[in-house]
């Protein structure tokens, strides 16, 4: 069957479209092409995520370039879903002014969780201009069926890995063998007392307290370019991987656990108004070498990170209720960073060779 050039790209070669955005990119492109006053294009996608609905990918002819918006949903609210979750709704309020002519939308095969494709015109359509986009639409559906596998695979992924590790893993990352040396700001925190609380606390109230705890510290981690990659029981390791001069590694770190304390603040006065108790915790930073990659048995894997570095930071983070702090650092990091630092002098560390040169934040 001899095709027009677009339906024949979007049969032959489309599916190989790395990202959903270049496939937009691509197609809205071709389309021009083949003259369709296109003015812009976007494309929804559910994906299966916490706390977001759809991501929609917004197109603009003039200029070439994708932009993404999300479509959060509304977490704690069983089956309530805000207006910028609505399948398509993005895009249609971002196509709705970039044109003077009707906006042309489908949906991607049956269901409310099918991918959505619309366009913005420039003029109204004539009867072969329509037809062109109601086949495109048509023939899309084989690679963004694909492409939503993908999406939803990352998404996933990501969920439960984080995006580093989850990049990783999609990468082929995937035998117990599989690992690289890296190095990296290691920041480990947990609470204190959190076991005898969760003792005369009721299971609901237990899980809405950790909930608290690690939204303030991985956003925290998260917002200064960090990676969560283990909740421990209440605790958290997070990294921060070096990649220029490590001074830049160990500030986003800090500037991390400085936010982190900010948040805990804010909830422990909230907590306070509601007659429950704080939740304290002690946080420890280094900097070292650490292999992260895959640990575990033939069949069960754990993409992870172990090594000297990584015990050490957890021996440190033991030291906070010795020495009452609520934030320890070490030596290796000290000596990168330019932040202010009161030093706590040498310390053995349980199972660590050598002293570790220690210090902490001027209020902590």
């Amino acid at each position: 069957m001899d095709l027009p050039t677009t339906l024949a790209w979007l049969v032959d070669e489309a599916g190989a479209a790395p990202s959903p955005d270049q496939f937009l990119a691509l197609l809205g492109g071709r389309l021009v092409e083949d003259g369709v006053p296109l003015a812009g294009g976007a494309l929804t996608l559910a994906v299966p995520h916490p706390i977001i609905a759809h991501r929609t990918w917004l197109w603009r002819t003039a200029t070439g370039a994708v932009i993404e918006a999300l479509g959060f949903a509304m977490p704690g609210l069983a089956g309530v879903t805000s207006a910028a979750a609505t399948p398509g709704a993005a895009g249609r309020d971002w196509l709705a002014g970039l044109g003077p002519g009707p906006l042309h939308e489908d949906s991607i095969g049956p269901g409310p969780e099918q991918p959505v494709l619309g366009w913005a015109v420039s003029r109204p359509l004539d009867p072969a201009e329509a037809d062109r986009l109601r086949q495109a639409a048509r023939f899309a559906a084989a690679p963004l069926a694909a492409l939503a596998a993908q999406a939803t695979l990352t998404a996933l992924l990501e969920a439960y890995l984080g995006r580093r590790s989850a990049a990783r893993v999609q990468a082929g990352a995937m035998r117990r063998d599989a690992g690289d040396s890296i190095r990296a700001v290691l920041l480990y925190a947990d609470l204190r007392d959190f076991t005898a609380l969760s003792e005369v606390t009721a299971p609901a109230a237990v899980i809405a307290a950790l909930d608290s705890w690690f939204d303030r510290i991985a956003g925290a981690v998260h917002a200064f370019g960090g990676e969560v990659l283990k909740f421990i029981g209440d605790g958290v390791l997070a990294i921060f991987p070096v990649a220029g001069p490590p001074a830049a590694a160990c500030d986003a770190a800090l500037r991390a656990v400085v936010a982190a304390r900010a948040g805990m603040a804010h909830l422990d006065a909230a907590r306070q108004a509601q007659g429950l108790p704080p939740l304290p915790f002690g946080a420890a930073v280094h900097l070292g070498e650490m292999l992260w990659g895959n640990i575990g048995a033939a069949d069960r894997l754990d993409f992870t990170a172990i090594g000297p570095a990584v015990n050490l930071v957890s021996r440190l983070e033991g030291l906070c209720r010795p020495l009452g702090r609520s934030v320890l650092i070490s030596g290796a990091v000290a000596a990168e960073t330019a932040m202010p630092l009161v030093p706590l002098g040498e310390h053995a560390l349980r199972g660590i060779a050598a002293p570790c040169a220690v210090f902490t934040l001027p209020d902590a």
